[in-house]
Formats: C-alpha cells, sequence, structure tokens
C-alpha cells in the first residue's frame, strides 16, 4: 500500500499520490466515442487507470465542472460504480465500500457566479453529474484577486456552511491561482477552510503560494495539496541537454552510492514529497504507463529524504531550464498595473514555458486559454509605458504581439 500522509486537522490519511481527473485518456484520432456524456474520454482505459490506482492504495479523486468540458465530473460518476464493481461488490453496498476507501472532491466554478443562487444551481449539477448525494471535499475553484469579494457578494461561503452542516459537503477548501499576498487574504477569509489546493514542484518554489504559501497554510492547520507537480507533464518531457546532462551526473552519484537512479518524473515528484507540509500531490495521469510510473515514485516517497548534493542538483536544474528563456522576464512586476489591465509576466511566462519545456503553440494556446480575456495579449494598446518601466528594457509590446499570434487557433 502507498504512504499515507496528514491532512492538517482533517481525520484523513490521504495517500502520498491523488488520482487528478483533468488529462484523462483520450481517444484517438477518428475513434468513435461510445457515449457523447463522456466526450474525448477514453472510458475504458481511464477506468482501468482508476481500478488500478485504488487496489494499488490511492484513496482521493479529483475533478472540477470545466474539466473535459464537462465530461470529467460525468466519467467519474460512471467509473465510481464500474471501479465498486469489480473491487467491491455490485450496486449500492460496493459503492459505499468504495466510498469509504476513496474519497471523492470537486470544485465550484467560481468564474460563473452571477447570482446568489448560481452556488446551489452548479453544485447540484455536479452532483447529478457524479450520481452522488454528497462530496467529500469540495473546493472553491481557482480563487485569485477579487474573490474574497465575490464570496461576500453572493454569499458563498454562507451556503457552503450551510451545505456543510447537511452533510453535502465534507470538507471546504479551495484552489488557488495567484500572488502570495492573495493567498494570505483567502486564507485568513474565514475558519471554514480546512484545506486548500496550490500548484508547487521545484521550478516554482516562489510562483504564486510558492513555499511561503505552503508553510503559511500548514501554520493556520490546513492541509495542503499539490497540483502540477510536473508543471503541467512538462518536466516529464526529454529535457533540454543540459538539463539531461545534470539529471545523468546526479544519478551517477546515486549509482555510485548503491542508490536507484531516478527519471525526471521521479526526480520532481520526490521534491515535492519531501516537503513534511505537503499532505499529498495530484498527478493529471494520461496513460496507464504514466499511472504505473507515479505509483512507483510514491511507492519511494519520504519527506525530507534529499542530500545536499540532491538540492544543488534541482537549483542547478532550474537554472538550465531558465537559461533557454527567451524572454529575460524576472518576474519583478515592475510593468504592472499595465493600463490596459494586461498580466504581463504570466502573458511572457506563457510563451517562455512553452519554449523551455519544448511544448510549442498548443502548449501556450492551453495554459493562454485559462487567463481572464482581458488580461491577454489582446489588451495591449501599445502604449509602451511598461517598457520604460520594464528593468530588462525588453520590448514588451513587441512580445505581447509575438504571444498573440504564436496562440491563435488558426496557425
Amino acid at each position: 500500500m502507498l504512504q499515507q500522509r496528514s491532512f492538517g486537522k482533517i481525520d484523513f490519511r490521504p495517500s502520498a499520490l491523488g488520482f487528478g481527473a483533468m488529462r484523462l485518456p483520450q481517444l484517438a484520432e477518428g475513434a468513435a466515442a461510445t457515449d457523447d456524456a463522456f466526450g474525448r474520454i477514453d472510458v475504458e482505459t481511464a477506468d482501468a487507470m482508476l481500478r488500478r490506482a485504488v487496489a494499488a492504495g490511492v484513496n482521493y479523486v479529483d475533478t472540477a465542472y470545466p474539466y473535459h468540458d464537462g465530461a470529467s465530473e460525468r466519467w467519474l460518476g460512471h467509473a465510481l460504480r464500474t471501479v465498486a464493481g469489480d473491487l467491491c461488490g455490485p450496486g449500492d453496498a460496493g459503492l459505499a465500500e468504495l466510498r469509504g476507501r476513496l474519497k471523492v472532491a470537486t470544485k465550484l466554478p467560481m468564474w460563473k457566479l452571477e447570482a446568489r443562487e448560481d452556488c446551489e444551481r452548479y453544485f447540484s449539477e455536479q452532483l447529478e453529474r457524479l450520481q452522488l448525494d454528497s462530496v467529500d471535499f469540495y473546493l472553491l475553484h481557482g480563487l485569485r484577486a477579487g474573490s474574497v469579494a465575490k464570496l461576500r457578494e453572493y454569499g458563498v461561503l454562507e451556503w457552503a456552511e450551510k451545505a456543510l452542516a447537511d452533510g453535502r459537503i465534507g470538507h471546504l477548501g479551495f484552489s488557488f491561482h495567484d500572488q502570495y499576498a492573495v493567498f494570505e487574504e483567502v486564507v485568513d477569509a474565514t475558519d471554514l477552510w480546512e484545506f486548500c489546493q496550490i500548484q508547487y514542484n521545484f521550478m516554482d518554489e516562489e510562483f504564486q503560494a510558492g513555499t511561503r504559501g505552503l508553510e503559511y497554510a500548514a501554520r493556520k492547520g490546513l492541509g495542503v495539496i499539490v497540483m502540477e507537480p510536473l508543471r503541467g507533464g512538462r518536466l516529464a518531457r526529454r529535457p533540454p541537454e543540459a538539463v539531461a546532462a545534470l539529471w545523468s551526473a546526479a544519478n551517477a552519484r546515486r549509482e555510485a552510492a548503491g542508490e536507484a537512479p531516478r527519471t525526471p518524473v521521479e526526480w520532481a515528484l520526490q521534491w515535492v514529497w519531501r516537503h513534511e507540509d505537503v499532505s499529498f500531490l495530484l498527478s493529471g495521469m494520461s496513460s496507464m504507463e504514466q499511472l504505473e510510473e507515479n505509483l512507483a515514485c510514491a511507492g519511494r516517497a519520504a519527506a525530507g529524504a534529499q542530500t545536499e548534493d540532491d538540492l544543488a542538483t534541482y537549483s542547478q536544474v532550474r537554472d538550465a531550464y531558465l537559461a533557454c528563456s527567451p524572454i529575460d522576464c524576472t518576474n519583478c512586476r515592475y510593468c504592472l498595473p499595465c493600463p490596459s489591465g494586461v498580466a504581463i509576466p504570466e502573458v511572457l511566462g506563457v510563451y517562455n514555458d512553452a519554449i523551455i519545456y519544448g511544448g510549442g503553440p498548443a502548449a501556450a494556446r492551453f495554459a493562454y486559454g485559462w487567463m481572464p480575456e482581458p488580461q491577454r495579449a489582446e489588451s495591449c494598446t501599445q502604449c509602451h509605458d511598461c517598457e520604460e518601466l520594464c528593468p530588462q528594457q525588453l520590448a514588451i509590446p513587441d512580445w505581447l504581439e509575438k504571444i498573440r499570434a504564436f496562440v491563435a487557433i488558426d496557425k
């Protein structure tokens, strides 16, 4: 069985690895879907992966309203019954046994709220998709600057408190996508939070909530789930030559010490697990092969298990990746606020990531699509205020125009 870790003050011991349902396996090009409700999800493979994960000891599965254009929640509702029948027995009794072994989490689409009744409307739709009467863990999805005001405007926390009281929600938390100062504001907004979900990996120690956010949440007694431990799969891709050489040298040291070498995936995952304040990490696995590799890595997960040489290697690898950046942006944020509302460092980061990790326009387009439209490059009016403020003297308006063309769908 997989290692189980603490989860803040919650009486639940999560497996070191959770099952993320945002990047489920997809049907091959030209293959016909068996049920339109599941979109392009390869249901047979996804079912098999969840079955294997549960059998191996994974006890937390995470989805959200928009994943796979809404098909992820519907797939999970189906898969819970299929996996329950295979592992626990048929009918409601089998499902109840599985629910005791596997906790279900989904998220309220905060950006869609336009009225107080929307919380109940979306949650009811989610329960219908999942074919459940309740969820174990419920997150307010993607909180950022302005979210606390929106929570108050639409009575979200009052609604959530009632749903907690009537048992339709087991535990309330949030996922986060903004700067550290905003993270503190969100954490301190209510005593209802029991856990949070942040992006964290060895490339992102100071990105968004970062290490400071991890430690702040832990001090407040919150469980902390890590998403994007592989930076959306970027750290699993074939690395640049300079990075590959560093991993190779580190593995040679391990072998000389009688230890097994690691893949880039395991190096990345073990960096997250070494932090005692991390409750567990979520991995969005798209194939059985990825699942098996993640399970094997999770079987070796250990808090604090890194040597000084290991930590030095992470720092060198980070520097080697960043040396591949085409835009020399340091994220100092002196260019902000943009008079037109463009989130300049984030837009530049989308392009840098696509080049550094070899994802190309498709990867950039995916990340760009998650940005609010007013913050994208299209809002730039070429006023050049940012250019005058940039310590690196970057031609920011020119880069924004290049990025706008780079992510265009009609390329």
